[in-house]
């Protein structure tokens, strides 16, 4: 970024980035063309996949030889998808990339069409076939977990046709995340505001926070009302593709014999109903913790009203923890050494190997995320400002691609990928390490709380925040599966009232806020959010572990990372120190932040 852009407020074009601060895509593909010839190989492949069709149960090698080639094909694949796709991201407005990901999620169809044979033929055959399969060939045993998921599954597999027929309405089931993806980041334009200097800077989905944690209340107002009279002018479209992925979600549910779309999607990772339950029930019972912070946040700010535009602004006015992309890195690296050095050589090898794309610019998507597939790097897609949010971003992406090396380096294809129920506990768990790092190091009382209250905000956001999202996710699909129909005024209304339920007295829930479910992408992603809960009392607890134990713990939570989807998640957490079948971890973290909550009263009562 050069300095009049920093100056002027306006985003780079692509080119303009130093390549530096750019991800290394040529480890995928050096060049389009290859490209194009992986994606020709992989079509290429698809009639060699089907000539197993009807036979693939005739005997333990016949079964390992399709296994093995729908591998290589789903390798092939991942490549030519993952390329696509971060070339995409980095500029949503070159259609070029965006035709390059849409044929690559074609592509995609057509191979799950080419292989939804699979699961039925197998499901025919008795399990005892299956079991003697295994045992009478060896190298066909490294599939026994995922033979037994599937054996698990088999009230909910349909018939081969059937399977056919599922797997090529894959690319129409995209459709409202595809729709509102290129409404949010490619149509979506945002006015200017003028900032605390009486600059006019651009709006845009990367500032949004960073304007909300601005001193001024003027200027953190403006951002506020300016997202959503911009969400407002769109509401009715982004009704209409919101309620169609719900209906997308109960569609599968129904057509797979599950009794709600809910139970469905929590049953593809072996995940009790009552998880999720627990979870929104304990969360329920701690709002008064939760209300009080909201008080003290009040009394801090020293505000007669609390706002929902006020709810980022750091409470300790008078510090600014401001890091360039440079000092973030180190400073990750420096809280992460309770992990030992196998652990820290592949943060390094992210640090300096490509795998980062830093900056914002014109056209890229907003957020931050962490991917890649077998064999290729764990990329890391940032939107980097010089805050210290952002530098908890980078060691959350960063615990998911380090996730990601292990679980591929050690783990056969078909266990590589581990399941997104434990995707956001060795990114929460950095951000522990993180926090606890930041407090060792500072005596200063103002600095102290300005962390106490990072921390206390990063749970706001992780569990409170997104069990209230899977409280809402809950709800809309309860009211479709009734025969409801999702308005844009009955969307705003449930989710303005979730607002007022969990905000209490001390907040004015102002009436824009209604519309924020029309900017949350994960709403797309069939209860998604409700992990990212989950996941942060895991890590908690294993972040505690690895703290006090030393060596055993990181043995442990290192030989987790390592595992991938090896085995059923619950099964994996109890393995590394956690059980979530009990509501003890999230009591556990809730816990943590009353105490939080509590050291950060008192230091505020010191020294206000």
């Amino acid at each position: 970024m050069t300095e009049q852009q920093k100056t002027t407020g306006q985003l780079p074009k692509r080119s303009e980035l130093d390549p530096k601060y750019k991800w290394d895509l040529t480890k995928i593909f050096k060049s389009d063309e290859e490209w194009e010839e992986a994606f020709q190989e992989v079509k290429s492949l698809l009639p060699s996949i089907k000539e197993y069709e009807g036979r693939l149960m005739e005997s333990a090698d016949t079964l390992l030889e399709a296994l093995q080639l729908r591998d290589e094909i789903g390798k092939k694949l991942g490549k030519v998808y993952i390329y696509a796709h971060l070339k995409k991201d980095e500029d949503t407005t070159n259609s070029k990339y965006v035709a390059f990901e849409n044929r690559a999620a074609s592509l995609h169809v057509e191979v799950a069409s080419a292989v939804s044979y699979f699961s039925p033929e197998i499901l025919r055959a008795d399990e005892s076939t299956v079991r003697s399969y295994l045992r009478e060939n060896e190298a066909l045993q490294v599939y026994e977990h995922y033979l037994d998921q599937l054996l698990r599954q088999k009230e909910h597999t349909l018939s081969t046709k059937e399977e056919a027929i599922l797997a090529q309405v894959g690319e129409l089931a995209s459709a409202p995340n595809d729709i509102f993806t290129m409404i949010n980041n490619a149509d979506m334009k945002f006015p200017t505001i003028t900032d605390e200097n009486g600059e006019e800077k651009e709006l845009t989905h990367g500032r949004y926070i960073q304007f909300l944690e601005s001193k001024d209340g003027r200027v953190r107002q403006d951002a506020f009302k300016a997202m959503y009279d911009t969400f407002k002018k769109q509401r009715n479209t982004l009704a209409a593709t919101l309620n169609a992925n719900v209906k997308k979600d109960v569609f599968y549910a129904r057509v797979r014999k599950y009794r709600s779309s809910l139970e469905a999607s929590l049953d593809r990772d072996n995940v009790p109903v009552r998880v999720y339950e627990n979870l929104i029930a304990a969360i329920q019972e701690a709002l008064p913790v939760f209300q009080r912070y909201m008080k003290l946040r009040k009394k801090a700010l020293g505000l007669d009203e609390l706002h929902m535009y006020d709810l980022y602004v750091p409470l300790v006015q008078d510090v600014e923890m401001k890091y360039t992309y440079e000092e973030a890195k180190q400073l990750v690296r420096d809280s992460l050494q309770p992990l030992g050095e196998e652990y820290l050589a592949v943060v390094d090898e992210g640090f300096n190997s490509g795998w980062i794309d830093v900056y914002e610019n014109v056209g890229k998507r907003s957020g931050a995320y962490s991917s890649g597939t077998y064999g290729t790097p764990p990329y890391i897609l940032l939107n980097y400002q010089e805050n210290l949010d952002n530098v908890f971003t980078l060691t959350h992406e960063m615990g998911h691609s380090v996730h990601s090396y292990f679980s591929c380096k050690e783990q056969p294809y078909i266990y590589s990928d581990y399941t997104i129920f434990v995707a956001e506990v060795a990114s929460t768990l950095n951000e522990a390490l993180l926090t606890h790092y930041l407090l060792q190091k500072t005596n200063d009382p103002k600095q102290r709380m300005y962390i106490l209250n990072h921390y206390l905000e990063s749970f706001r956001g992780t569990v409170f925040r997104q069990t209230m999202f899977a409280e809402f996710e809950k709800l809309i699909h309860e009211k479709v599966e009734e025969g409801e129909a999702l308005t844009a005024d009955r969307l705003s209304e449930l989710y303005y009232d979730l607002n007022l339920t969990y905000f209490g007295a001390d907040v004015v829930v102002d009436q824009d806020i209604a519309m924020e479910w029309a900017r949350i992408p994960h709403f797309y992603y069939n209860f998604y959010v409700y992990k990212y809960a989950t996941g942060f009392a895991a890590a908690t607890a294993l972040s505690q572990q690895i703290l006090n134990e030393g060596k055993p713990a990181v043995d442990r939570y290192l030989s987790f990372l390592k595992s991938g989807g090896s085995d059923y998640p619950i099964e994996l957490l109890k393995k590394a120190g956690v059980d979530m079948t009990s509501p003890e971890p999230v009591r556990q973290a809730l816990r943590v932040f009353e105490r939080t909550l509590t050291e950060m009263e008192e230091l505020f009562g010191k020294h206000q």
